[in-house]
C-alpha cells in the first residue's frame, strides 16, 4: 500500500518543441526507471512510444508514468504541446495535482505558453517552471523568465541560476543555500565556489527571493520588516507554502539531453509540490440529491476517481485509465455514478509507458488503469457504490475541422466504422456524424495534423485504410415566384397506355416549412384515387430538385385541374405527370440555390481582432457583435458553410495560433447569383 504523504501527481505542460517528452526522459533515467537516455529524433523515448508520435517526432498522446525518487512515489504525465492534441493536456491537467511548465529558452514564451498557463491558472495547480535546451545555440535565461514575468501572472522566481549560457552550460548557483552545483556525467551534481562573476547576482536573486516568499504572508512580512531578511528556515518553508498556494512559480534552468539538471527538478518536486492529501478537496454532486459533496484526497474518504484517457487496442480492447481522488481502490469491482452502472474489472495496472504493472490496490493520487470495461467513458466518474459522488465531466476542445470519410477498399467499410467508433471513446475530440441530404460520413477534429494521424494509427493499429475528402455543401434549391404549370404523361404502346394529366400552381412557402399540398379539384376531372399519387410525385422530385440535384425546400403547391382516362389512367401515369409539371413550374417560378449559413464565436487577442474582422468580410460573412472575455475578444459571426472549410489552418496562420472558434448550424440563405450560376453550371457539367 502506498502512503499518500510520499505521493506526487504531476503534469509537464509546455508549447510544442519546448521539450516536455525529452525532460520525462530525463527525469526517468535519473530515477533510475530506465535504463538508456533515449531521444526524441531516434523515436526511443519512453514516453512517445506510438509509431505516430515517432514519424512526427510530437506527442500525440499524454503518456503516464510512475517512479520513486528518495523515497517519493511521482506519477508523471507527459501531454502534447501541438494545439491539434490540446485536449490531452486539458484533461490530463484536471486530475493532476500540480504542474511543470515548460518553456524553451531559445524559441522563449510562444503564443500556445498561453493556453498552458491557463491550464495552470485556471485549475490552481502549483507550478514548477523549467526553462529548457540551456545548452543551445542562442538560448537565453534571463530573457525566458522576463518574458514569463511580463506576459503571465505566475510570479517566477529563480531557484536556480545557470552557469554558463549555451556550450558552457555546466552547473547551477542554489539561491537559498547560495552554493554552486556543478553537474556530473550520471546525472548528478557536487558543490562548488560560486564563480566570482555571479555572487553579487546570485545575492541580489536571494534578496528578490525574500521578498515574493515574504509578501505571500502577513507573519513573514512581519518579519522581513523587522529585520531586513528571512532566517534560511522561514525562508524555506515560507516558499514551499507560496509555491503549493500557487502564489509563486520557482524557475528552474536544464538540459534535459544532456541530463543536466533532472535531479535538481526531482528534488522541487519532492520538496516543494504538494501531496494528494496536501490538495483542496474535490467537489462533486450527490447523484440522487445534486447536493455538493466534498471528497479529501485521502484514504479516510470514500473511493472516489475520474476517468481522463481511454486507449483503444485491437488486441488487449479498451484500457480505461484514471486517476484516484479519495479512498482506496481494492477488489475487482467499483460503481460508475455517470452512467449508473456497477463494473466489474479483472486486474489493476499502474501505467509505465507504453508497458502496465500489475497492482492490488490504489490509493488517492496515483494512476491507474483497467481493461474492458463494459459502459465507462472519458469523463465519467467511479466511486463506491454505498457513497457515490458525481463529479463534472470536463468539455473536450471542439472538433472545427470536417472531411466525407470512406474506406479505401469497399471490402473494409464495415470495419472502418467499427473501429472508429471504438476510437471515439478513445478520443473525445473526434465527432462522426451523417450528412443526411448529401449521405456523407463525415469524421470532424481539431486540426489536420489530428485526422492525418488518426488515419495513420487506422492502418497501422486495425489494418484498415481510410480516405478523407473535401464535404459536400449541403445546398438546398426553391423558388422566389410563383407559377402556374401542367404536367401531361401520355404513352401508347399497344395494349393499355398511360394518361395522366395535372395541373398546378406552385408558390413559396414562407413559413419555414418544408411543403405544403392542397387538392382544390371540382367535377371529378382527376379522379380521388389519382390525387394523392400528385403529391407523391411532386416530393420525389423535390428530392433531386431541378437547377442542379439539390433537395428542394419551402414549397406550396395546389392542385386547380387535369384530366383523365378511363382506360389508360393510374396512379403511376399521375405520379409522373406530377413530377413533370412539378420541373417544368420551378423552371418559370424563379428558382434559387440556398447554402448553410453557420453561426461562429471567435475568441481572439485584441491585437488580431481587426485581421478577423477583414478575413470574415471577405468570406461573406457578418459580424454580429463583440464581448470581451478576461485578455480576449469574442467575435460573434454568420458565414457561409462554403467559406470555412478550411478556417481551422487559416485562423491560426492570422493569430499565430492565438485564436479559437466555435460552430453550429444557423439557417440558409439564398447564394449569390453569380456563385450559384458557377454551382448550376459545375452540376451540368457533371451530370
Amino acid at each position: 500500500m502506498y502512503d499518500v504523504k510520499q505521493i506526487r501527481n504531476t503534469v509537464i505542460l509546455g508549447h510544442g518543441n519546448s521539450g516536455k517528452t525529452t525532460l520525462a526522459e530525463a527525469l526517468l533515467f535519473t530515477a533510475g526507471a530506465i535504463n538508456r537516455l533515449g531521444k526524441v529524433d531516434d523515436g526511443t523515448t519512453a514516453m512517445d512510444f506510438e509509431e505516430e508520435e515517432i514519424k512526427r517526432q510530437i506527442s500525440i498522446s499524454t503518456a503516464c508514468n510512475h517512479f520513486t525518487w528518495k523515497k517519493q512515489q511521482i506519477f508523471l504525465a507527459d501531454t502534447p504541446g501541438d494545439d491539434n492534441f490540446f485536449n490531452e493536456a486539458k484533461f490530463a491537467s484536471l486530475v493532476a495535482d500540480s504542474a511543470i511548465l515548460t518553456v524553451g529558452s531559445v524559441l522563449g514564451v510562444r503564443n500556445q505558453t498561453e493556453h498552458f498557463v491557463d491550464l495552470v491558472q485556471n485549475r490552481q495547480l502549483p507550478c514548477l517552471i523549467c526553462i529548457t535546451k540551456i545548452d543551445r545555440e542562442r538560448s537565453n535565461f534571463q530573457k525566458t523568465v522576463d518574458e514569463i514575468k511580463e506576459e503571465f501572472d505566475l510570479n517566477p522566481v529563480v531557484l536556480y541560476l545557470p552557469i554558463g549560457q549555451e556550450k558552457e552550460f555546466k552547473g547551477v548557483v542554489d539561491i537559498i543555500n547560495q552554493e554552486a552545483l556543478f553537474f556530473q556525467v550520471d546525472g548528478s551534481v557536487e558543490q562548488g565556489e560560486i564563480p566570482e562573476e555571479l555572487v553579487d547576482e546570485a545575492a541580489t536573486r536571494r534578496e528578490n527571493m525574500m521578498e515574493y516568499v515574504a509578501e505571500t504572508d502577513d507573519d513573514l512580512i512581519e518579519i522581513f520588516l523587522e529585520e531586513g531578511e528571512l532566517p534560511q528556515e522561514e525562508l524555506f518553508s515560507g516558499l514551499i507554502a507560496g509555491v503549493r498556494q500557487g502564489k509563486i512559480a520557482p524557475v528552474l534552468p536544464c538540459s534535459a539531453l544532456h541530463n543536466a539538471g533532472s535531479s535538481l527538478l526531482l528534488d522541487a518536486v519532492t520538496k516543494l509540490l504538494p501531496s494528494p492529501d496536501q490538495r483542496p478537496a474535490t467537489i462533486g454532486t450527490d447523484p440522487a440529491s445534486k447536493d455538493l459533496i466534498e471528497r479529501a484526497g485521502n484514504t479516510d474518504a470514500p473511493f472516489s476517481a475520474q476517468v481522463f484517457k481511454t486507449m483503444a487496442d485491437p488486441f488487449a480492447g479498451r484500457l480505461t485509465i484514471f486517476r484516484v481522488l479519495s479512498g482506496t481502490l481494492e477488489g475487482d469491482s467499483f460503481y460508475n455514478s455517470s452512467k449508473g452502472e456497477a463494473e466489474r474489472f479483472g486486474h489493476l495496472f499502474l501505467m509505465q509507458g507504453k508497458e502496465q504493472k500489475q497492482i492490488d490496490s490504489a490509493v488517492p493520487g496515483m494512476i491507474v488503469a483497467v481493461t474492458k470495461l463494459k459502459e465507462t467513458e472519458t469523463g465519467d466518474t467511479l466511486c463506491d457504490q454505498n457513497a457515490p459522488i458525481l463529479y463534472e465531466r470536463p468539455e473536450p476542445m471542439p472538433a472545427v475541422i470536417s472531411y466525407a470519410v470512406n474506406a479505401t477498399h469497399e471490402k473494409d467499410e464495415e470495419k472502418l466504422f467499427s473501429v472508429l467508433t471504438r476510437l471515439l471513446d478513445e478520443d473525445p475530440t473526434l465527432k462522426m456524424t451523417r450528412e443526411p441530404q448529401t449521405h456523407e460520413v463525415l469524421i470532424s477534429g481539431v486540426g489536420q495534423v489530428h485526422l492525418d494521424a488518426l488515419k495513420d494509427k487506422l492502418k497501422r493499429k486495425f489494418s484498415v485504410e481510410m480516405e478523407l475528402a473535401q464535404p459536400q455543401i449541403p445546398y438546398r434549391e426553391t423558388l422566389k415566384s410563383k407559377a402556374t404549370a401542367q404536367g401531361k404523361h401520355k404513352k401508347q404502346s399497344g395494349g393499355r397506355g398511360q394518361y395522366g394529366d395535372c395541373t398546378v400552381e406552385l408558390e413559396p412557402l414562407h413559413n419555414g416549412e418544408h411543403f405544403e399540398f392542397i387538392d382544390k379539384i371540382v367535377g371529378g376531372v382527376i379522379p380521388q384515387q389519382y390525387r394523392p399519387a400528385v403529391e407523391k410525385g411532386i416530393l420525389e422530385a423535390m428530392e433531386k430538385g431541378v437547377i442542379a440535384g439539390y433537395p428542394f425546400e419551402g414549397l406550396k403547391v395546389t392542385l386547380i385541374d387535369g384530366s383523365f382516362h378511363n382506360v389508360d389512367s393510374s396512379e403511376m401515369a399521375f405520379k409522373i405527370a406530377g413530377s413533370l409539371a412539378f420541373k417544368k413550374g420551378v423552371r418559370e417560378a424563379n428558382p434559387v440555390l440556398l447554402e448553410p449559413i453557420m453561426e461562429m464565436e471567435i475568441q481572439v487577442d485584441k491585437d488580431h481582432v481587426g485581421d478577423i474582422m477583414g478575413d470574415l468580410n471577405s468570406r461573406r460573412g457578418r459580424v454580429l457583435g463583440m464581448d470581451t472575455a478576461r485578455k480576449y475578444e469574442l467575435v460573434r459571426a454568420q458565414v457561409p458553410q462554403a467559406e470555412i472549410q478550411h478556417y481551422a489552418p487559416d485562423l491560426t496562420s492570422m493569430t499565430g495560433g492565438r485564436g479559437s472558434f466555435r460552430v453550429w448550424f444557423s439557417h440558409y440563405e439564398e447564394v449569390p447569383a453569380h456563385i450559384s450560376e458557377k454551382i448550376i453550371a459545375e452540376h451540368n457539367a457533371a451530370a
